[in-house]
């Protein structure tokens, strides 16, 4: 049997990347799919592509996170559709790169609200239906420079850490009624946003990593694959790294 026959899970910022690999690697063990993103980003293709590949049903809802009314509105979507919501992954996220004596504020408030902010009203709305159904799962995707820091990412930096103590806060607060929440800290991952750099500065970040690679978005989707599955019940309010040594 598929480890995740039977259920229903809503990925955040899963129209392509970590958060495309977690929602197809869902739905390839048996999970109903929510491939929720920007409107721009077309989230109805990306389901589209996720259904023809596995068979699964998957469907496509368009959200903004840092907003409380989407978020409540993707939840109710999925509830329709479904019948129920059974996993919640927060991957969701931007960037807005800069030193901190050049960064504006907007910037740091945008990071904040998408990153942060948007995780926080997402597990809100979903927390509704799961603690009423005592059962559910919420993954919130942090990175390694919220466990280590990074010179340039302050904004970022502080978003992800910050997931790190909500994280371990909504555990605490929803292992009475069977909810768990945990985290994945993912170091470089080969994305979009990794296959920018130069060979030369990636070459420089492998010599960083112990396992001597970049790593893969599915590196980060078996993770919080197992995060989701009955293989890991009896684990909440950790962050599980997924980063090839980089940051032990």
């Amino acid at each position: 049997m598929r480890r995740l026959e039977g259920k229903t899970a809503l990925v955040t910022g899963s129209t392509r990347g970590i958060g495309f690999e977690i929602a197809a690697a869902f739905a390839a063990e048996g999970a109903s799919v929510v491939v929720a993103d920007l409107a721009q980003q077309n989230p109805a293709a990306a389901a589209a592509e996720i259904a023809a590949k596995t068979g699964a049903s998957a469907i496509g809802v368009a959200l903004d996170v840092s907003k409380e009314a989407d978020c409540e509105l993707a939840i109710a979507e999925t509830v329709k559709a479904f019948g129920k919501i059974d996993i919640l992954v927060n991957n969701a996220g931007i960037t807005k790169d800069s030193l901190v004596l050049r960064m504006k504020e907007a910037d740091f408030d945008a990071v904040i609200s998408v990153n942060l902010k948007g995780a926080f009203l997402m597990a809100k709305a979903a927390s509704k239906p799961m603690l009423k159904a005592r059962t559910g799962r919420i993954i919130n995707i942090s990175s390694v420079v919220g466990q280590s820091g990074q010179a340039g990412q302050s904004n970022y930096s502080a978003s992800k850490a910050g997931l790190i103590g909500l994280t371990k806060s909504l555990a605490r607060e929803f292992a009475p009624r069977q909810v768990l929440v945990n985290a994945v800290a993912p170091g470089f991952i080969r994305t979009r946003m990794t296959e920018g750099l130069k060979d030369e500065a990636r070459a420089k970040v492998s010599e960083m990593i112990p396992l001597g690679r970049i790593g893969e978005p599915e590196d980060v989707a078996k993770a919080v694959l197992f995060l989701a599955c009955g293989d890991s019940s009896y684990i909440t309010g950790q962050v599980l790294a997924v980063n090839g040594g980089l940051y032990m």
